[in-house]
């Protein structure tokens, strides 16, 4: 595809398959995603309605996400514009020569059949893609730039070919047998100029998955018995053994089984500085070992790879479109039809209006309107600035999913914050155990932490934790139940055991009054308290802390810098979420928020007009994600979290919320500032061609400079999207 034209036919034709959910094609990067009914219509169906508007198409292979296939493309795609650049190269030098022998010798027949050999053979060679495609667009009954093209330069070669072969017919009626050869020639090398320039910029704003791509070796040594064997990556599976020494890179995730190391993970999370890992921790293939060696065994390979997942987001979201690129599609729709009709009524207007020289002049002007028109630049407005910011977003460990997510994140005027895990660091410590009662703390510790240990709440892996190191026996637990935002319960050593908040209790029918004051009497700057009953009596509190990330203050500071207001949003009790939202910078806070509730709550944002965006970690919190404008997910989160967020923070730090928001608001502005170019340099231009100021100015734009114009417009747009790799973002 090589216009918005050919784009918007494309879109039609899939989205009219009975069956079709959506169709979203991207021009940028020759791509469809459909979504569809299965039972109704087949991906063989849908291949078939595209190749039935001229175009081949084919299922991306199952090991799409995988080095080879990348590699593959990446190939292309240079190839493609080294041959554009090669023949653009050779046609403009043609043109010059052409312009030169045209002056040296004006109006000679030799001359003149020189030319026509020289331009044959240019249109055959480096324009023959051009002409088939407009061929191909005509047999399916459509038409787009290549129709243009194809059009105008087509009609100056018939034009200059009757001159030169038949010139008696033009002395007859008295016009002098002008022919443009130099003009077609240029055209033709000028078009193909900016398209070999277009497709290096694309490849440009696809950068950052092109680093992906590298990334990986080529093979990863795998022990086989006592013997150590380099094997292709196609070729591991899940449970090798896989040795990594310093200055290579790890080639598949998987857990460290021997030796300890530092790892770059800056490829993943933009964090520049090595991660200690030892026996335990997790590698993800990619990354760069360098200082020690270590053994690890594979977990994750092939399609199922962290890295590979983060290909296939950027990829698909670099495929999305963003809703204000509607409004390039509705005009592209019907852009080449309308080109065509001006460029009709320009000729005869010309013909039969002019006083002197009305053919030549009805010709130049007609064939200037067909070339100066660009749908192009339309339809690479918006994609090329999605491309370019996802890119720059995965650059800084942010994986933005697609162009509408980042219209809405430009729009957000709220950030609502989770507490635990988001705003402090997730990784809450057991600080004391108060007894309540006769029974002891130990005792109550050993309840709570075989409780927890059926648990997966960081709250709970915390109390397990501190159980594990003062030594104390776990018990053997029947009945247990999580109740979600509240706590555990269970029968722990043939007793009943509840451990949970303040909620919980009460909702066990328990007196927690005496134990609340007890609390309140005692307590610690932003820590929680669960309480621990054990027999139908609070038994125990145990009060849990977690540290304030550092980067939370400055994360907040930026936000309201920019204008957004930010919200702490927890299930704890009011006064630890306070506690937080005072250290971090936070003046609004709403506490005592069960996990249904959250959503309420954001819902509640939304009414009152607010664009929302809320950021989070847990499963807890996926139902808040989902419902906000732009969910934002914390790394480290669950997959359920991370599923149901817009923006995945690949590193811990929360400044990159300001960061998304930042980077979505000066995309927007590209976006807006591509489309208005792209539009007024049609709407300008074209009556320009036509010569609505040779009135005026007695001067009519040549189709040379017609053809300079069509190219560099789109060439703008490209370079006007590339300015955001290296715009300053908070």
């Amino acid at each position: 595809m090589t216009c918005a034209a050919c784009q918007a036919r494309v879109q039609r034709a899939l989205s009219a398959e009975p069956g079709v959910i959506d169709a979203s094609v991207n021009l940028l990067t020759s791509s469809a995603a459909v979504r569809y009914d299965s039972a109704t219509v087949s991906p063989q169906r849908l291949i078939e309605a595209v190749r039935a508007t001229g175009y081949d198409a084919e299922l991306p292979a199952a090991d799409e996400s995988s080095l080879g296939a990348d590699s593959a493309r990446v190939e292309a795609e240079a190839r493609e514009a080294s041959s554009l650049a090669i023949k653009a190269t050779v046609s403009v030098l043609a043109g010059a020569l052409a312009i030169l022998l045209s002056m040296l010798f004006m109006g000679n027949a030799l001359v003149n059949y020189a030319l026509l050999a020289l331009t044959s053979v240019i249109l055959a060679w480096a324009g023959r893609d051009i002409y088939r495609r407009a061929w191909k667009a005509l047999r399916h009954r459509s038409a787009d730039m290549n129709t243009l093209v194809s059009l105008g330069t087509g009609s100056a070669f018939v034009y200059s070919l009757v001159a030169t072969l038949a010139p008696s017919l033009f002395a007859r009626n008295g016009i002098a047998p002008d022919v443009y050869y130099e003009a077609v020639i240029f055209i033709i090398g000028l078009v193909l100029a900016g398209r070999a320039i277009e497709a290096r910029a694309r490849r440009k704003t696809s950068e950052a998955l092109r680093k992906l791509v590298t990334l990986l070796p080529f093979t990863a040594r795998v022990e086989r018995g006592s013997d150590w064997i380099d094997k292709p990556l196609s070729q591991v599976v899940s449970g090798d053994t896989i040795v990594v020494r310093p200055g290579e890179r790890v080639p598949v995730d998987g857990t460290i089984i021997d030796g300890a190391s530092e790892v770059d993970e800056s490829m993943l999370t933009g964090e520049p500085l090595p991660v200690a890992k030892m026996v335990g921790g997790k590698v993800v293939g990619g990354t760069l070992n360098t200082t020690g060696a270590f053994r690890y065994r594979a977990t994750s390979v092939g399609a199922e790879s962290v890295l590979a997942r983060i290909m296939k987001l950027m990829r698909d979201a670099q495929s999305s479109r963003a809703p204000i690129q509607r409004l390039a599609d509705s005009v592209s729709a019907v852009f080449v039809p309308v080109v065509v009709s001006i460029a009709i009524v320009t000729f005869l207007a010309w013909y039969f209006l002019a006083d002197t020289a009305a053919l030549p002049r009805a010709i130049t002007a007609a064939v200037s309107v067909l070339i100066i028109a660009c749908p192009c630049a339309m339809g690479l407005a918006v994609p090329t600035a999605v491309m370019v910011a996802t890119g720059r977003g995965a650059e800084l460990g942010l994986l933005i999913k697609g162009g509408e997510i980042l219209q809405r994140a430009g729009d957000v005027n709220t950030v609502v914050l989770d507490k635990t895990g988001t705003v402090t660091e997730g990784a809450p410590s057991v600080g004391r155990v108060i007894a309540i009662g006769p029974v002891e703390e130990t005792e109550i510790l050993a309840a709570a932490a075989s409780l927890e240990r059926h648990s997966e709440h960081p709250v709970g892996t915390a109390i397990v934790r501190a159980a594990g190191e003062r030594g104390v026996r776990f018990e053997r637990v029947g009945d247990f139940q999580s109740h979600t935002g509240s706590g555990v319960t269970g029968m722990v050593g043939g007793r009943e055991v509840a451990v949970g908040n303040a909620q919980l209790m009460r909702d066990l029918k328990l007196d927690v009054d005496a134990a609340e004051q007890s609390v309140a009497a005692r307590a610690v700057a932003g820590a929680s308290e669960l309480f621990v009953a054990i027999d139908g009596r609070v038994a125990g509190i145990i009060v849990v802390t977690d540290a304030i990330r550092p980067s939370s203050r400055e994360a907040v500071e930026r936000l309201k810098h920019m204008g957004i207001d930010v919200l702490l949003l927890s299930g704890d009790r009011r006064s630890t979420a306070e506690s937080v939202a005072k250290a971090a910078g936070i003046e609004r806070v709403v506490a005592e928020v069960l996990p249904g509730d959250k959503v309420e709550e954001i819902r509640a944002l939304q009414e009152k007009g607010r664009v929302v965006a809320m950021v989070g970690d847990g499963i807890n919190d996926a139902p808040a994600l989902a419902q906000a404008d732009v969910g934002v997910s914390m790394p480290k989160g669950t997959d359920i979290a991370i599923e149901a967020s817009d923006i995945a923070l690949m590193r811990s730090d929360l400044r990159g919320v300001p960061t998304a928001i930042s980077l979505s608001r000066q995309t927007m502005v590209t976006m807006k500032q591509n489309l208005f170019w792209a539009f007024v340099y049609n709407v300008i231009g074209i009556p320009i061609a036509a010569g609505v100021l040779y009135p005026v100015t007695g001067l009519m734009l040549s189709p040379i400079i017609a053809s300079a114009a069509m190219a560099l417009s789109s060439v703008s747009v490209v370079t006007n999207s590339l300015r955001l790799r290296r715009v300053r973002l908070p």
